[in-house]
C-alpha cells in the first residue's frame, strides 16, 4: 500500500453487510403497526425532519464538539505520559499498580460526582470523556514504546541522537500503530460516555434527545436519535481509519504480503512427525 494512500476497497467491502441488513429492516418493517418498532421509513423521515426542522444538528454539534474536545485531550495527554513512562523503566515499574487500578474503575461510576461538583455544562462532559478515554491511549502508547526492539535503542544511543530528536524520530514512528490502535479503542469509549453525559444532567446534546424523546413516548424520535448516535461514531471511526492509513502508510507499505503456501511434505522420522 503507497504512503497515503485512501484504502477505499476495505471500506467498502466492510459496507455490504450494513446495506444488506438495512434493506432487511426496511422490507420487515414496512407493515409494522408496532408502537414500539415503527417503520423504518418512518424513523428515516423523522430523522430528517428533525435534523431539518428541528433542533436534532444543534444537539449532534454539541455532542461532537463534547467527543472531539475530550479524545483530542486524552490523546494529548496519554501520549506525551506514555512516551515517558514507556522510556523510564522506573517510572514504569512505579505506575503500573496505579494505572492497572485507573483501567479497571469503570467511568460511568463518576457521574454522577463530577455532575454533583463541577455542574452540567460542557465542561464537566469533555472532562468525563477525556478521563475514559485516557487510559487505552496512555497504556497503548506505554507498550508501542516497549515493543520498540532494543538494538534500535542501542543504535540512536550508539550515535548520540539527543533525546528529543530520537523521541521524534525513532521511539513516536515505532509507537504509532499501538498509539493509533488506542485512540480507536477511546473513540467508542467516548461515545458511550457522550450519550450517559448527556442522559443524566444535559439540556442539549444528543443523550438529551434521546432521554426526552423516550420520556414523552416519541418512539419514532427516539430510534431516530440512537440512529444518529450510530452515524456519528461510524463516520469518526471511517475518518480515524483514514488518518491512520495516511500517518502509517510507511508501515502497511513493509508488512509482509501474504503469499501463496507451498505444499507441506509430512513424514515420519523414529516416530516424530516432521
Amino acid at each position: 500500500m503507497n504512503r497515503g494512500r485512501v484504502p477505499w476497497k476495505p471500506i467498502l467491502r466492510q459496507l455490504w453487510l450494513p446495506a444488506l441488513v438495512f434493506a432487511i429492516l426496511l422490507v420487515a418493517t414496512a407493515g409494522s403497526t408496532s408502537f414500539y418498532f415503527p417503520p423504518l421509513t418512518e424513523v428515516l423521515s423523522t430523522l430528517w425532519s428533525e435534523l431539518v426542522h428541528g433542533g436534532l444538528v444543534g444537539d449532534l454539534l454539541y455532542s461532537l464538539r463534547n467527543i472531539v474536545s475530550g479524545l483530542a485531550l486524552a490523546t494529548v495527554v496519554g501520549v506525551g505520559a506514555g512516551l515517558v513512562i514507556g522510556e523510564i523503566r522506573t517510572l514504569r515499574l512505579a505506575t503500573a499498580p496505579l494505572l492497572d487500578f485507573a483501567r479497571a474503575t469503570p467511568t460511568v461510576g463518576f457521574v454522577p460526582v463530577i455532575i454533583l461538583t463541577l455542574g452540567i455544562g460542557s465542561g464537566p462532559k469533555i472532562f468525563l470523556i477525556f478521563l475514559g478515554s485516557l487510559w487505552p491511549i496512555l497504556l497503548n502508547t506505554v507498550s508501542g514504546v516497549q515493543a520498540i526492539s532494543p538494538a534500535v535503542h542501542e543504535t540512536a544511543r550508539g550515535y548520540r541522537i539527543p533525546w528529543r530528536l530520537r523521541l521524534r524520530r525513532v521511539i513516536l514512528p515505532g509507537a504509532l500503530p499501538q498509539i493509533l490502535a488506542g485512540i480507536r479503542v477511546s473513540l467508542s469509549i467516548a461515545v458511550v460516555l457522550m450519550v450517559v453525559s448527556e442522559i443524566y444532567g444535559s439540556p442539549v446534546g444528543l443523550g438529551n434527545f434521546i432521554l426526552q424523546s423516550g420520556s414523552s413516548f416519541h418512539v419514532a424520535e427516539t430510534w431516530a436519535g440512537t440512529i444518529l448516535i450510530g452515524i456519528l461514531g461510524y463516520g469518526l471511526s471511517v475518518l480515524l481509519l483514514l488518518c491512520e492509513h495516511r500517518l502509517l502508510g510507511w508501515y502497511h507499505q513493509r508488512a509482509p504480503r501474504a503469499r501463496p503456501s507451498k505444499p507441506v511434505t509430512i513424514e515420519k522420522s523414529n516416530g516424530v512427525v516432521v
